[in-house]
């Protein structure tokens, strides 16, 4: 990833992530749709003055329901590129596609940008949660992230959560959602969906 940000690829990649993401679940199995897929996306493609368009092209020659779709933008790259990450988010928000802040609090400035971003999830930064069974400050910023998630009307989600201490912990806090190593480790799209097996498209795409 950082080689592909050196050389501006990171639109291409987020292109051919985005369209190969919108035919497995066009081809999932209709019976087996009640959950979200959630899709990173790149500070570079939101500087991208065609990426918008793209995504909502796809959308609509894929026929998938844009409620089913969740784009995971980092904290840093939206208050970067803040006028662009605001009209991005709330062109697809309004057609029902879901947005995630990820790395809530790696930032300086999070909260005081949180208003002017109308994002569904806020993923709380895993460097805080990892050591929040340790680190009083690291769980009060999990509290304290969580508790302005929620004021705000926001969904929370910890990163992170190696263990059930840890997965403990976050329901006392009244955390919304946990991913990490108690969960589920990563696996391959198949073994997640059994439904969906089709080769991913070769396909390339104009600047």
């Amino acid at each position: 990833i950082p080689a592909a940000e050196r050389y501006h690829l990171m639109p291409d990649i987020d292109r051919w992530v985005i369209h190969s993401g919108f035919q497995l679940l066009r081809a999932q199995d209709p019976s087996d749709n009640d959950w979200i897929c959630a899709i990173n996306l790149s500070g570079q493609s939101l500087c991208d003055n065609t990426f918008l368009d793209f995504v909502i092209r796809e959308l609509e020659e894929s026929g998938i329901s844009p409620h089913r779709i969740c784009f995971e933008i980092t904290e840093t790259a939206a208050v970067a590129n803040l006028v662009r990450a605001s009209h991005f988010i709330k062109v697809l928000n309004g057609m029902g596609i879901r947005f995630a802040l990820d790395d809530f609090g790696s930032g300086l400035s999070s909260f005081a940008y949180l208003k002017n971003l109308k994002v569904d999830y806020l993923k709380i930064d895993g460097s805080f949660v990892r050591d929040m069974l340790n680190d009083p400050i690291d769980r009060a910023l999990v509290e304290a992230i969580n508790h302005i998630g929620h004021v705000i009307g926001i969904q929370t989600i910890a990163e992170f959560v190696e263990n059930d201490e840890i997965l403990n912990a976050l329901r006392e806090l009244g955390v919304d959602f946990a991913q990490g190593y108690a969960i589920a480790k990563p696996a391959p799209f198949e073994e997640v969906v059994p439904s969906v097996k089709r080769e991913l498209p070769r396909r390339s795409y104009p600047r």
